[in-house]
């Protein structure tokens, strides 16, 4: 799966099993200008995935056959395509093992049309907006080089971190707030938007995601820690480079 230049429609692929569902969030999107493609299942979205790339994938965690947990384990193991999960209102166990899988958001059952329209183009833009003519922006800290244009994280010896949307999203908040306490409610600002409840686990697993892919790149490092009651803050100092 890839993103598609920006002079192109944006391809949003819908999996979920209620022929309802399925057709009222497609004739929605399409009206707002979005090429759609639709799945009721795993295996669809196989088909689906072999003919077209999607630009982000609308996910049903109730699904006949193989279920939306295993299908997010899926698709992020083979891509960072925006994954936004489809819940039930009482499934937060779920909910919180989706994040963990990789999925970039969620949005709870039932929803609005405009809620729902928001948080795909917030994970739209922050997968591929880039700034039309600000400089450079790369930062640097431990042993890992952060291109915010780009939208790239790799080691100092060259080798990339593969890193989803969302994780890029906080480093981001990271690096450009260096040795700052960074609250959840401020980090919802910056990654969310504040379409989440700040009362939810988002960030905790946000975070953990992304502390753990660090620690695996730069073993000891120990680069981001939980300050109790207040937040979570980068503990490596962090230079602009060219």
């Amino acid at each position: 799966m890839s993103v598609h230049p920006t002079t192109q429609a944006q391809t949003i692929l819908i999996v979920d099993d209620d022929v309802e569902i399925r057709r009222l969030v497609a004739d929605l999107l399409r009206r707002e200008g979005y090429r759609v493609e639709l799945a009721e299942d795993g295996s669809e979205l196989d088909d689906v995935l072999r003919r077209v790339p999607a630009d982000l994938v609308v996910l049903d965690l109730m699904l006949p056959g193989e279920d939306g947990l295993s299908i997010c384990r899926r698709l992020r193991a083979d891509a960072d395509t925006p994954i936004l999960m489809l819940t039930a209102k009482g499934d937060e166990t779920d909910r919180v093992v989706g994040l963990e899988l990789g999925a970039d958001d969620y949005l709870v059952k039932p929803f609005g049309p405009r809620e729902l329209l928001a948080r795909i183009r917030a994970l739209l833009r922050r997968a591929g907006a880039q700034p039309r003519s600000a400089p450079s922006r790369r930062f640097a800290f431990d042993r890992f080089v952060v291109d915010l244009d780009a939208r790239l994280v790799n080691l100092d010896d060259g080798r990339p971190v593969s890193l989803t949307s969302s994780e890029f999203d906080l480093l981001a908040c990271f690096v450009t707030r260096p040795r700052r306490v960074l609250s959840r409610d401020q980090i919802l600002d910056w990654t969310h938007g504040r379409l989440s409840d700040p009362f939810d686990r988002t960030v905790d697993l946000l975070v953990s995601r992304l502390r753990k892919k660090l620690d695996a790149a730069s073993p000891g490092s120990a680069l981001i820690t939980t300050v109790r009651n207040n937040g979570y803050l980068l503990t490596a100092p962090v230079r602009q480079v060219s």
